[in-house]
This record gives C-alpha cells, structure tokens and sequence, in this order.
C-alpha cells in the first residue's frame, strides 16, 4: 500500500483544480452575459449592475476559484522547474500574498460598496 504523505500526492491538487475549472466554466459564461446583457453608461447604471447581492457573491465565488485554479497550477510548475528549495519557497509565498490579497481586495472592495450604498440609502430615506 502507498503512503498517503509525502510529495507525492497530487490526488488532492488534480481534484483542487478540476473542481474550480468547473466553476470558472459554469460562472464565467454567466457573468459575461449578465454584464454584456446590462452594459451601463453612467455611474449610477454601474452602482445598479453591481447592487445585487447574489452577484457580489457568484463574483467573490469566482475569483477564489480563479485564485485556488491559479495557485494549483502554479505549484505544479514550481514543483517540476524551480529546483532550488528556497527560490521555490520565495515564489511559493510570492504567488500565495498575491493571490490572497487579490481575492481580500476584491472582497473589500464588494462589501465597501455595499455598506456605501446602504449608508447613502439612509440618507436618501431620511
């Protein structure tokens, strides 16, 4: 029987990166028609396109997909081509802090405007 630790074990990776394949493929087709179908001229169009909250969510969704898609195939090439250990570690990080803080900002991004548009709700109801 096999050992199931070690390097090699990529089980997990292949799954990894099949399953946010197959949500990129679901979601991405649907993100494009919803913002092709409503393409908006003015700020207030693009503040309505992005006020739904299941959007936020499909769009928060996606980029963790595209980002565990990304770091997956990442890994893999550092794994077969960067030898040295510690330039492989240095980019290991390099890819995860970018990755990470590009799925955080979006997120921030997200929620700031959602929290934007209730205060200036509140001040319109008021």
């Amino acid at each position: 029987m096999k050992s199931t630790t070690g390097a090699h074990t990529g089980t997990g990776t292949w799954l990894l990166q099949r399953a946010s394949a197959l949500v990129l493929a679901l979601a991405l087709p649907g993100l494009a028609v919803y913002f092709l179908t409503a393409l908006p001229l003015d700020f207030a169009g693009w503040q309505s396109l992005f006020a739904p909250l299941w959007l936020r969510v499909l769009m928060l969704l996606t980029a963790a997909a595209l980002a565990l898609h990304a770091w997956a195939g990442m890994r893999d090439i550092f794994m077969d081509y960067v030898r040295p250990t510690g330039l492989r570690l240095a980019l290991y990080l390099a890819v995860i802090i970018t990755l990470a803080g590009s799925v955080a900002w979006l997120a921030a991004t997200l929620v700031a405007g959602a929290v934007w548009a209730l205060l200036v709700l509140e001040v319109l109801v008021a």
